[in-house]
């Protein structure tokens, strides 16, 4: 599949992610944020990073780029659309997620490896998982701290539209544990943590996170 990775002014980790990308199998296309061009791709990430630096709220800025105009389209079409750290915040911005990401309970940066359970294997960027499976992934985060009102956590929950949990200590905050959402379709994926920096070995990260690249395989929402 052609995935396309967003890159915003402050991105950080869309390199990372275009590598994760072509290491899953699919092959990465670099996307511009003032581009009304999605050039013809199959999926699209959000990266990782401090969009337009994280000026006004977390991802306020991004959501009004040209490109979003084109990945909010998409995703309403059914094409998946992974947010990933900045692009989770992005996503929930755009409206396309519901709730928001606010400043880690304890007021410090987050980095380290952390243990999820991966909730919803059925959407496009899980399905290389096991239902219930715990993996580690890179977490690193200052606003991490996914928040909703009762109502909308408990829809949530009850539609199966939580991809992902912390398991152990809560490392930010987070309502309910939740690492990571998706859309009521399911193509839309919003998470935390960093499956990009675990794809390999050589990082010492292990290669946890490289099912949520190898999932689209056997996407059927394009």
């Amino acid at each position: 599949m052609r995935v396309g990775v967003v890159t915003f002014p402050g991105s950080l980790d869309d390199v990372d992610a275009l590598r994760a990308v072509r290491i899953g199998g699919n092959v990465g296309v670099p996307l511009w944020h003032g581009d009304h061009d999605l050039k013809d791709v199959d999926a699209v990430v959000l990266p990782g990073g401090f969009s337009y630096g994280d000026y006004l709220r977390c991802g306020a800025i991004a959501r009004f780029a040209p490109v979003m105009t084109e990945v909010i389209e998409a995703a309403g079409k059914g094409m998946p659309v992974l947010g990933i750290c900045n692009g989770f915040q992005i996503l929930c911005e755009s409206h396309l997620l519901p709730g928001a990401l606010i400043r880690n309970d304890h007021q410090k940066f987050v980095c380290r490896d952390q243990v999820l359970r991966i909730e919803n294997a059925a959407t496009p960027w899980t399905s290389a998982y096991a239902q219930g499976q715990e993996v580690t992934i890179v977490l690193k985060n200052g606003e991490g701290g996914f928040i909703a009102d009762e109502e909308t956590l408990d829809r949530l929950e009850g539609e199966g539209q939580v991809v992902a949990r912390y398991l152990g200590t809560n490392p930010n905050g987070s309502l309910r544990d939740i690492a990571g959402i998706s859309n009521e379709r399911g193509n839309v994926v919003g998470l935390m943590p960093h499956p990009e920096h675990a794809v390999e070995e050589l990082t010492g990260a292990g290669t946890d996170g490289l099912g949520f690249f190898t999932s689209l395989a056997a996407a059927t929402f394009v």
